[in-house]
């Protein structure tokens, strides 16, 4: 009986191979690495954030900044509901954290990849650690997969579950997309997704390690704002990171074309006429005291020297001396603390990649291709990505769910 062959063996490819396996298939799992979820085992730095549990499907599409209509079928048919069911199902108790983040109670990745790979395993997949390189095809059909020792596996049906370019070394090189196209298919532009910023304003490595909580940014593109959003960011050697850095990278194209700033607003819960009182008030406490000794109860000690120097009064200016147009210009600094950014950090440091293979080309309801008959996809490969929180982890097992089921 020809095999039904699954080519990649991270959380889409797992989740694919073990629902197509349930409905009597034979199915074997190619995977060069020499284990299988490696990728899996460092999410959530270590915990694995394996899912969101959001619950509203309107609310899950809008976490997914590109090409979100396509996903509607695949996140109809497995919710993170699902997969949170599915995960204890299999003996790993999970729990919720903040921002609806679900881990598993232990803390431990390696318990997520594991019960994906043993239910695979129980489900009857059988696993071969080696690379696919090419594709025999018979007219709109792939006959063979040619493994990377010139070995041909006859097959009944492909799916191509071979992740990006992100975290190289889990794997995720970029194998898929040269077996796509040669199947026909068209693979978008390849750039790093929930990736840090890199910036060359001079300030930036003073303030390396910084971490900054409760921040609001807001996005700018040559001047006009397009995104913003809450939460946490840090300031890196090279530039900034953090989770609200994150989502913002993924609507960001070609930044070193420059054009993009960040927008850092260092106190949201103050409007300018509540925060200027407040700097009144600690004036009025230091006011014999030089301005950069003044501001200890404002802003984080690390950022002090930074912000006077951006704000343009001398160190040691007494604060006494202070004119309300310079009060009001420091207002306006920590609302309004602008980092100009000059590119992505590196695709190997990205959690995942954007871009992929084209959206257009693949059967929504199926993930089948359009243009080969038994050549299906799932996971990172489609040109699909979401924000951090366990949204792109949930792509990958509702795809890799509804690939299975139909290949």
């Amino acid at each position: 009986m020809a095999v039904s062959v699954v080519i990649g063996g991270g959380a889409a490819g797992l989740m694919a191979a073990a629902a197509c396996a349930t409905r009597g298939k034979d199915t074997l799992v190619v995977e060069k690495m020499p284990v299988c979820a490696k990728k899996v085992c460092i999410t959530g730095k270590g915990r694995c954030n394996v899912t969101n549990a959001c619950f509203d499907l309107p609310e899950l599409i809008s976490n997914v900044p590109r090409n979100p209509r396509f996903l509607y079928s695949a996140f109809s048919n497995f919710m993170p509901y699902d997969t949170m069911s599915f995960f204890e199902d299999l003996g790993v108790p999970l729990k919720v954290e903040r921002g609806n983040r679900v881990f598993p109670v232990s803390d431990h990745a390696k318990d997520i990849a594991n019960a994906l790979i043993k239910h695979a395993a129980d489900m009857g997949v059988r696993f071969i650690h080696t690379g696919a390189k090419a594709f025999a095809f018979d007219q709109d059909r792939i006959s063979a997969v040619i493994l990377s020792d010139g070995s041909r596996i006859e097959c009944e049906s492909v799916a191509l579950c071979t992740g990006g370019m992100s975290y190289p070394a889990t794997g995720s090189t970029g194998d898929g997309y040269a077996l796509a196209k040669s199947a026909g298919h068209t693979v978008t532009d390849i750039t790093p997704a929930l990736v840090s910023l890199k910036s060359n304003d001079d300030f930036v490595p003073e303030l390396q390690g910084l971490s900054l909580r409760n921040v609001a940014v807001k996005l700018l593109k040559n001047g006009k704002a397009f995104y913003s959003d809450f939460g946490e960011m840090l300031f890196t050697h090279y530039g900034l990171s953090g989770p609200v850095i994150l989502s913002a990278s993924s609507h960001m194209d070609k930044p070193e074309n420059g054009g993009y700033k960040i927008i850092i607003d260092l106190k949201p819960a103050l409007d300018y006429e509540t925060l200027d009182k407040r700097i009144q008030r600690d004036f009025a406490e230091f006011k014999n005291k030089d301005i950069i000794n003044s501001l200890s109860k404002l802003l984080p000690k690390k950022l002090i020297p930074v912000a006077v120097s951006l704000w343009g009064v001398p160190n040691h200016k007494k604060v006494n001396e202070i004119t309300r147009e310079e009060r009001k210009k420091l207002v306006h600094l920590l609302k309004n603390m602008e980092v100009n950014i000059s590119g992505f950090y590196s695709i190997d440091s990205a959690i995942i990649t954007r871009g992929g293979v084209c959206v257009r080309e693949i059967d929504p309801k199926t993930m089948r291709s359009k243009i080969i008959k038994n050549l299906y996809f799932a996971g990172e490969i489609i040109d699909v990505d979401a924000y951090t929180g366990g949204f792109n982890l949930q792509i990958a097992f509702s795809t890799g769910r509804l690939c299975g089921e139909n290949m």
